[in-house]
């Protein structure tokens, strides 16, 4: 399956609209696309997953690695958008714990 990923930055936040399933076939493009996000000084990451049914080990390990890029720039991440399965994912492995998850959706631009 494909992944698409829409970028809309504003004031001090970016949005990344996430879509499809992220997996070890579509993660490269997640990361080279929300790592250069993350590397931003001072902003506001958001990444919108509602568009997402399915991640991976491999996903999940992409946002770890945004969450540490962004606190090293002195920016933030934020998941929004997460449907049951995909929350009930970053509850079992603990990362709702260290990744904030915000249960508002954010409207496309």
């Amino acid at each position: 399956m494909n992944l698409d990923i829409q970028v809309h930055e504003h004031e001090q936040e970016t949005v990344a609209f996430v879509n499809g399933e992220v997996d070890v076939y579509t993660a490269s493009k997640l990361k080279e696309t929300i790592t250069p996000l993350a590397e931003e000084e001072n902003n506001r990451l958001v990444v919108d997953l509602a568009g997402v049914d399915y991640i991976d080990s491999t996903g999940l390990g992409i946002f770890i690695g945004a969450l540490k890029t962004a606190e090293k720039s002195g920016s933030s991440l934020v998941l929004t958008g997460l449907n049951d399965r995909v929350r009930r994912l970053f509850e079992i492995t603990g990362l709702h714990e260290v990744i904030q998850i915000d249960s508002a959706r954010r409207e496309e631009a």
